[in-house]
């Protein structure tokens, strides 16, 4: 047997992985929160034979095979708080609470369940072709990826002492490019680390036919949304790439009263740890001054939250695996990708582990569908090719280290 024929072999699950697929579409559960689906691979992976644990609210499967290296392979799996508006018969009508005790609807919106169904599909595959590799391979499962927290709750939870230490780990994400069926990789610098801030600004209420009274918040976070768009225009090396935007105004409940506090929610993306200093200390300065400038009594409070580390694959790992997407898938197939602005917390795993890692991405729209961007409420990927290239990729990547 060939890797080729580990691949056609995926013919036997095929609609197992659709109908899968179509079930935890329906069915998504909020980041730190995914104890169904958690139950759910958890079964799966037994039944493959696979020695599963959970830890730190995700699931680990550990096939062992004889001598030779270690491989993790992780996928994501939680949903996001977004109303599903793809019109899909499968489309998601979840609503649960989240981590704030709020109500609010829960959506597959970033291709998590894709992922899910893909890593199964590759743990399915090698645990059938035993004969065609040899070593360990590590199926992970993480929660958590949307706020930065699973990655982390993992380790925290005796991640490294619970399993055997891998050599390298791999991940993936389906994305809007390339058209479904492809797969992209890039050696680097591949997505950007992030951060996000909560600054809540403490004026003085007034009525609203009397602003001499009061320390407008509102004004003071105006002036605050502008300036901080000078950080990269005038602060910046230009050579230096910075993302600063305002997700979130939150102020006052009705048009004659000026509030007493406004809060403003702001998110950073760099490829450099120094630039993201640079750029956090650069917020903090602007948010402190407008408020002195204004006549605040009581300082600001900043809260920075949901870090994300770069996302840089390593030069010889991705050399490797991208000939090997270019053998097995053919090399019309495999595209070059571009640094994206978005970003993972899956690095924090093979950081922690002191290994070489490789994140790559494959298309999960055709040319025929219109493509939303993930975390749109119409993200809807193409069934097919979608899930057969997600998990032929996560196959050949791992049999090209463990595949004799």
């Amino acid at each position: 047997m060939s890797i080729q024929q580990v691949l056609q072999s995926l013919d036997g699950i095929q609609e197992w992985q659709e109908e899968t697929y179509k079930y935890l579409h329906a069915h998504p559960e909020l980041s730190m929160q995914e104890t169904q689906t958690a139950q759910f691979i958890f079964e799966t992976l037994q039944g493959y034979g696979y020695q599963t644990q959970l830890i730190g609210g995700g699931v680990v499967g550990v096939l062992q095979n004889g001598d030779g290296p270690t491989v993790l392979f992780r996928a994501d799996m939680d949903g996001l708080p977004i109303k599903e508006k793809t019109g899909l018969d499968y489309a998601s009508q979840v609503v649960m609470k989240d981590l704030n005790g709020d109500m609010v609807p829960v959506m597959h919106a970033c291709g998590h369940d894709v992922h899910i169904v893909a890593g199964l599909g590759a743990a399915w595959a090698l645990a059938l072709h035993l004969d065609e590799w040899q070593g360990t391979y590590i199926a992970l499962f993480q929660p958590g990826e949307e706020i930065a927290a699973g990655a982390k709750a993992m380790i925290a939870d005796g991640l490294f002492e619970k399993i055997p230490h891998p050599q390298v780990a791999l991940s993936q994400h389906v994305l809007t490019e390339p058209v479904a069926g492809k797969v992209g990789t890039r050696s680097g610098s591949f997505l950007s680390s992030a951060a996000s801030l909560s600054i809540t600004i403490y004026g003085q209420g007034a009525h609203g036919s009397m602003p001499h009274l009061s320390v407008d918040p509102i004004v003071i976070g105006s002036s605050i949304v502008m300036k901080l768009q000078t950080i990269v225009s005038r602060e910046m090396d230009p050579f230096q790439f910075a993302v600063v935007s305002v997700g979130s105004f939150q102020a006052g409940l009705k048009a004659n009263i000026i509030p007493d506090t406004a809060n403003l929610q702001v998110n950073i993306r760099t490829y450099n740890e120094k630039v993201q200093q640079q750029v956090l200390d650069s917020i903090k300065r602007i948010v402190h001054a407008e408020c002195e400038a204004a006549g605040c009594t009581t300082s600001p409070k900043i809260k920075v939250f949901d870090y994300y580390p770069l996302t840089e694959n390593d030069a010889k790992i991705t050399a490797e695996v991208t000939e090997a997407f270019e053998t097995y898938l053919g090399k019309e197939r495999v595209v070059a990708y571009h640094p994206m602005t978005a970003s993972e917390d899956f690095s924090y795993i093979p950081q922690a582990l002191n290994i070489p890692y490789l994140y790559w991405g494959f298309g999960g729209f055709t040319e025929d569908q219109t493509s939303y961007a993930n975390h749109n409420p119409k993200f809807a990927p193409a069934i097919q090719p979608t899930l057969r290239t997600g998990t032929e990729a996560a196959i050949i990547a791992v049999l090209c280290y463990l595949g004799k």
